[in-house]
């Protein structure tokens, strides 16, 4: 099946990926939505001239019209223009891959338009999980998990017709680049350090955020929501060689797991293919030159932030906006060189303490401000 796709957040990793797929499959682009990158950006417009291209910053709107002024492609920018994008009319699925809580408006979006949408920003889920899933049952939107590890659950889920069979959901995790260090080792590593991710090729917000297992934490809740799943149902274990992408148990002692390479566009594809699957740019597993496959614990003391979310999973409400804000502002400063690397869990607990979290059934305005509190409490610990 051919797909009319519009990917919002095209010139990141996965947006990026998301374009080798389309052009590898035959899918057509409708729509490229952004925030910068405007020479990257039109690049892209140039070779997959889609209908719209959606900056969410006007002054690379305003570079890009210029500089495809030859085309018949039109550029808009500012939020609408990334709401259009995502419920674009000639686009059958939206890819959302805008990074953060910013991509939470345009995801939510693409679901009010009954959009299938190929979910690669967790942020959604993890923030107003609970509204979005709702969203998508009332509007017969299809959510179909790009995260590595949340399409292996999604994978191994199609044979099962009854959810009650499930025992648990096991995730996987790389352990990140410290993985086996403990706490005090932690407090001098850089940011150059943090962005080295032994295994996948990503930004740098996820790939920090992989480094501190938080990517994991906020993945518990992601699974929570896409699967209807309490969280002492849901376990972590760390796989150093990320073959195994995750597993689902079942009432009966089976357990069913999708093994594939770390390329992410292998479920990039299946977000757009499913329920077929077609030949890709993907390279597939070679099992005789696997290394041998192990599975750990993870380590909560040295490794808090992935504490901090299982809590959080547990609250529900808004604590996961806390958690989520709070989360992206540290990791911002840290980026920026002003933190250290342990005192990024260090901000978010303080900002789970100081932001009162409101119970399940919250509205978008109630998640926001939970989000800006959230930021507001970590900037106010930097004073």
């Amino acid at each position: 099946m051919t797909r009319r796709v519009s990917i919002l957040g095209s010139t990141g990793s996965i947006g990026r990926q998301t374009l080798e797929v389309a052009a590898a499959c035959g899918h057509r682009v409708a729509a490229l939505a952004l925030r910068g990158s405007v020479e990257l950006a039109e690049q892209q417009a140039r070779r997959f001239l889609p209908q719209l291209v959606a900056a969410a910053d006007e002054g690379a709107a305003a570079q890009l019209r210029v500089r495809l002024a030859d085309t018949p492609i039109r550029v808009a920018g500012g939020e609408q223009a990334l709401l259009e994008a995502a419920s674009l009319e000639d686009a059958d699925t939206v890819v959302a891959a805008i990074v953060g809580v910013a991509g939470l408006k345009p995801t939510l979006a693409a679901v009010e338009a009954g959009k299938r949408v190929a979910l690669a920003n967790k942020e959604a889920l993890v923030c107003a999980g609970e509204l979005v899933m709702a969203r998508a049952v009332q509007t017969g939107a299809e959510i179909v998990p790009v995260d590595s590890e949340h399409s292996a659950i999604f994978q191994c889920l199609q044979g099962c017709r009854d959810r009650g069979q499930v025992e648990r959901l096991i995730l996987t995790a790389s352990g990140g680049p410290f993985f086996g260090r403990t706490r005090e080792e932690l407090a001098q590593v850089t940011r150059e350090q943090a962005l080295r991710h032994p295994n996948w090729a990503m930004g740098a917000k996820i790939t920090v955020d992989s480094a501190t297992m938080m990517n994991k934490g906020l993945e518990v809740i992601e699974a929570m929501r896409l699967y209807a799943m309490p969280p002492e149902r849901i376990q972590v274990v760390i796989h150093r060689q990320s073959i195994v992408h995750s597993l689902v148990e079942f009432v009966d002692g089976a357990v069913l797991a999708q093994l594939g390479t770390a390329d992410m566009r292998l479920p990039i594809q299946y977000a757009l293919t499913w329920p077929e699957r077609t030949p890709g740019p993907a390279q597939a597993l070679d099992l005789l030159a696997c290394p041998p496959l192990t599975f750990q614990p993870p380590d909560l003391e040295a490794f808090p932030c992935l504490a901090l979310a299982l809590e959080c999973a547990g609250r529900g409400g808004t604590a996961t906006a806390v958690l989520n804000g709070a989360n992206e502002a540290a990791v911002a400063l840290f980026l920026e060189g002003r933190i250290g690397f342990l005192d990024i869990p260090r901000l978010v607990a303080q900002a789970l303490d100081r932001v009162e979290a409101k119970a399940d059934g919250c509205g978008l305005d109630e998640i926001f401000e939970a989000d800006r509190a959230a930021r507001c409490a970590v900037k106010e610990r930097m004073r």
